[in-house]
């Protein structure tokens, strides 16, 4: 695999080990929500060889294939987050409210307020309401949940009986089952929100008009909803993984 001048020919690279790639892009897709393109996932692995490529040393004591797979997965990993609009640092405050809704709700043994979970992270009501403004769009799945090499523990894992495809049991299994009851234990105006949005699919307005609040305020309570409902399905894996 190596040229004249002692250095590992790319046209053979990407020849040799294009499977692999494929491989791999095909083991991440099965993770992902259907909107993932397989060939985009190629492209960005193929980008990932070609710079393990240009920098494996046969004295760095790993196997080119070994050392290529990590860049290679790498790649696909930053191009999935380069598609992910909400930024790391929105990321941190959605984990952030998480934690604060579960420990409230955790001491008080019940939904917790927008102002006890503000007065927990010490910041007043208005400024607490404005962070789930910022967060309006955060997601109920990102795909560090199925993700094993995130720094978290992907808790989906916890629903997921055959771990080579989480999203069946997405579809079809516990964590269907385990979501429905945590929608259920939503507070009831957040619960019609959550089904004016997804199930008969009206805008922020009309979602407004109808419980008669401001675009902003649904974006607030949806964020809330949304941070309920992922603490609750993280407290549901873990109590079913101790029982």
């Amino acid at each position: 695999m190596y040229n004249a001048q002692g250095k590992i020919s790319q046209a053979d690279v990407l020849a040799k080990y294009a499977p692999l790639v494929r491989r791999l892009g095909l083991q991440l897709v099965a993770k992902m929500p259907a909107s993932v393109d397989l060939d985009d996932l190629i492209q960005a692995g193929m980008i990932g060889l070609l710079d393990a490529a240009n920098r494996y040393k046969e004295d760095q004591g790993a196997q080119f294939e070994t050392y290529a797979s990590q860049r290679i997965r790498g790649a696909m990993l930053d191009e999935l987050r380069s598609n992910d609009w909400l930024p790391r640092s929105l990321r941190r405050t959605s984990r952030e409210v998480e934690m604060a809704v579960h420990q409230v709700e955790q001491r008080l043994g019940r939904s917790a307020s927008e102002a006890e979970v503000a007065e927990h992270l010490s910041m007043p009501l208005d400024e607490y309401q404005s962070m789930l403004q910022d967060l309006h769009g955060s997601q109920l799945i990102y795909y560090e949940d199925f993700d094993r090499s995130a720094e978290d523990e992907p808790f989906l894992d916890r629903y997921c009986v055959d771990h080579s495809d989480p999203l069946s049991a997405l579809l079809d299994g516990s964590l269907r089952g385990a979501l429905v009851e945590a929608i259920e234990r939503l507070p009831e105006r957040e619960k019609l929100l959550m089904s004016l949005y997804y199930e008969r699919g009206m805008n922020l307005r009309e979602i407004g008009a109808v419980l008669e609040v401001s675009e902003s305020r649904v974006c607030q309570l949806h964020s809330q909803a949304v941070a309920r409902l992922r603490t609750r399905l993280r407290e549901m894996a873990w109590a079913g993984a101790e029982s």
